[in-house]
């Protein structure tokens, strides 16, 4: 099992702030967006190509190729600006 996590924008969006979902030994961040977007509905809008979602693997910033492997935790959050 993996933990998700959502945070700001997205946690509002979903209605949830996280949830564990299992794993096979091949996946990554990839898989697992993949796999939520099906859900269809705001889940495949919040994760729709053409938003900006930015994902952590273990509380460091990564990429839809970082591999992903059992008690791993994914988090999800939006672009911060600042000024």
């Amino acid at each position: 099992m993996i933990q998700l996590r959502f945070f700001a924008r997205i946690r509002e969006q979903l209605a949830t702030d996280s949830e564990e979902i299992p794993v096979d030994g091949h996946a990554d961040v990839e898989t697992v967006v993949t796999l939520l977007r099906q859900r269809g509905g705001i889940w495949s809008e919040v994760f729709a190509n053409d938003q900006s979602v930015l994902v952590a693997v273990n509380q460091e910033v990564s990429d839809v190729r970082t591999p992903i492997k059992d008690g791993d935790e994914v988090a999800f959050f939006p672009p911060v600006t600042g000024g």
